[in-house]
């Protein structure tokens, strides 16, 4: 068997590529960064190493790299002979991926068995962004045989890497792979670890909406405060109990919109804000901060739940005051930091509402955002 997967980043080598490796696939990774390539081609293995209580070191063999950037054609023979394909590449980056993969589908051999393919990615159903991308490129010569689309919820932190760890991963102890089961018609992908879903809706929010904001909340409350450790930032009694704060409004969502159990919830997220703790993970606030004009926007971590919260008569204090703390991330080093407290400086309150959150001035929730954002305003006009 066979798995091509593209993004050969630290996700995909110490998660989605560590499974693959377990379920006994031969692994090619694909990616655009040369030296990166050329330093996994230059090993026969490499360990990923799980740090905190109950972490083991795992080796991983038979794998091979590709620079999808200068042999785009190699790529594809690989896709076209391939069982399996994943990406971790990140949501905007899905339409660079869906040429390579069509070309290996047009390459690929009738007889086979249609292509699985999944993406891997912080992003609700981005195999149907996947899919729509190549479908589009297809356009009238599309087969509908060809290749199994199926979402996934995948939840593994990895914090940025030692010096000098090479290729070796180092990843926490717990991770989690849903996959949604009916794409493929009795005929899953064996993946040890992965477990495979009817509905994976409830998985992808939970997901999302409890550890995707629950850390980000973390790093942002923690950056105001001057923390520089996510650890740290969640060992302060009162980022703690704002973390949990909005982590009780998003699963008093998950309970009403997906039938959840809130004593199951309850527990989940103590697993989540332990996981948080564990110091053995060297994670920055301003990692997890990063990017945070992606992580205001419509469907995100804080305004999705929040909006479907208002929407529903659910309290959103705690998460109107994360999206507070998240207008106030101002890293110089983070281009979408700096663009955002630019736009803070330029725009008028309600327009940049609309344009960060892509909520209608009608919303529940627009006139609560709008409030926290002419707050970081005043703060910054002095």
């Amino acid at each position: 068997m066979k798995a091509v997967h593209f993004g050969a980043g630290n996700i995909g080598r110490g998660f989605v590529g560590l499974l693959l490796h377990r379920g006994g696939y031969e692994l090619v990774f694909s990616d655009v960064a040369g030296a990166l390539v050329d330093a996994i081609n230059a090993v026969d293995s490499y360990t990923v190493h799980e740090v905190g209580a109950g972490g083991a070191d795992t080796v991983v063999t038979g794998f091979r790299a590709l620079n999808s950037a200068t042999d785009p054609d190699a790529v594809a023979a690989e896709v076209a002979t391939a069982d399996v394909v994943t990406t971790a590449v990140g949501p905007t980056i899905l339409k660079f991926v869906a040429p390579l993969v069509l070309a290996g589908l047009r390459l690929r051999d009738p007889a086979l068995p249609p292509l699985q393919i999944m993406a891997c990615e912080n992003a609700i159903n981005a195999t149907d962004l996947l899919r729509v991308e190549i479908v589009g490129l297809a356009a009238e010569d599309w087969d509908p045989g060809r290749a199994v689309f199926a979402n996934t919820a995948v939840d593994r932190i990895v914090p940025a890497q030692p010096e000098g760890a090479g290729v070796d991963v180092t990843v926490e102890p717990f991770f989690e792979w849903a996959i949604e089961l009916p794409p493929f018609g009795g005929h899953p992908p064996a993946i040890p670890g992965a477990h495979f879903v009817d509905d994976l809706a409830p998985y992808i929010e939970r997901k999302l909406f409890t550890v995707n904001t629950g850390h980000a909340a973390t790093a942002y409350f923690g950056a105001i405060a001057g923390i520089e450790q996510i650890s740290d930032a969640l060992a302060d009694p009162a980022i703690e109990a704002r973390v949990a704060a909005a982590l009780e409004e998003t699963s008093a969502l998950l309970t009403r919109k997906h039938g959840l159990d809130a004593a199951e919830l309850a527990e989940y997220r103590a697993t989540i804000l332990e996981r948080f703790r564990n110091p053995a993970l060297a994670d920055t606030v301003w990692r997890v901060g990063r990017q945070p004009l992606r992580k205001l926007s419509r469907h995100e971590r804080f305004v999705g739940p929040a909006a479907d919260a208002a929407e529903l008569g659910l309290p959103v204090d705690a998460l109107v005051a994360a999206i507070g703390a998240a207008l106030a991330f101002d890293d110089p080093g983070d281009a979408q930091s700096v663009e955002l407290q630019q736009l803070l400086r330029t725009t008028e309150a309600a327009e940049l509402t609309g344009i960060v959150t892509g909520l209608p001035d009608g919303h529940p929730l627009f006139a609560r955002v709008r409030d926290q954002v002419a707050d970081r305003q005043a703060v910054l006009a002095g």
